[in-house]
């Protein structure tokens, strides 16, 4: 995936078509967004009324997670309530009405949960995605564009679109605090800031 969006990066520059995208969308918020869990993430899983079964666990590689009584659990790709729900079933087995909570402890790697700040900022970043997030804010994270930015030709590319490539006007919303700039962001967005040639 990630070539494939470097390969779309190139072509974007070589055309030098930058200025011809669309314009990312105004509201793309997402108002029913549920975290997903993904590889790396650890997991805070607590069984009300045994503490014995509660327990923190990283979700490994393959996406799995071990708890107390409960092997090989596939947790990659469902929400922290999708999975309680899951494991109170399996409890079923050992305990009468098992109750789960499941709190995500601390945010892993997995890329569909992120967004990625390459080329002209001034620190580029992997961030992590809050519900509401905007362009500003992953700026303000990445510590605004360098000197040699083109921030007007950035590219926003939208992996929940088929990686469709939207332009993003940064310079008018950092230097000339345009707010009609300031756009939602998405899970998964990459944002590409080219080097302005003069």
């Amino acid at each position: 995936m990630f070539r494939a969006l470097v390969a779309l990066l190139a072509a974007v520059l070589i055309a030098g078509c930058a200025s011809t995208l669309p314009t990312a969308p105004q509201k793309a918020a997402q108002p029913d967004y549920k975290y997903v869990i993904g590889p790396g993430d650890s997991l805070n899983i607590v069984v009300w009324r045994n503490p014995e079964l509660s327990t923190t666990v990283p979700v490994r590689p393959d996406g799995r997670i071990t708890t107390p009584l409960v092997e090989d659990m596939v947790a990659q790709g469902k929400n922290p309530s999708e999975l309680a729900r899951e494991i109170e079933t399996a409890l079923k087995k050992y305990l009468q009405d098992p109750v789960v909570t499941v709190v995500l402890q601390q945010f892993g790697s997995g890329t569909s949960e992120q967004i990625r700040v390459l080329g002209q900022a001034a620190k580029p970043a992997t961030l992590p995605y809050r519900q509401n997030m905007t362009l500003l804010d992953v700026m303000i994270s990445v510590g605004g564009l360098t000197d040699f930015a083109a921030g007007n030709r950035a590219v926003l590319i939208r992996s929940v679109e088929n990686n469709k490539a939207y332009n993003v006007r940064l310079a008018d919303l950092i230097k000339r605090g345009d707010v009609s700039a300031n756009v939602q962001v998405l899970p998964g967005d990459v944002i590409i800031i080219p080097e302005g040639w003069f």
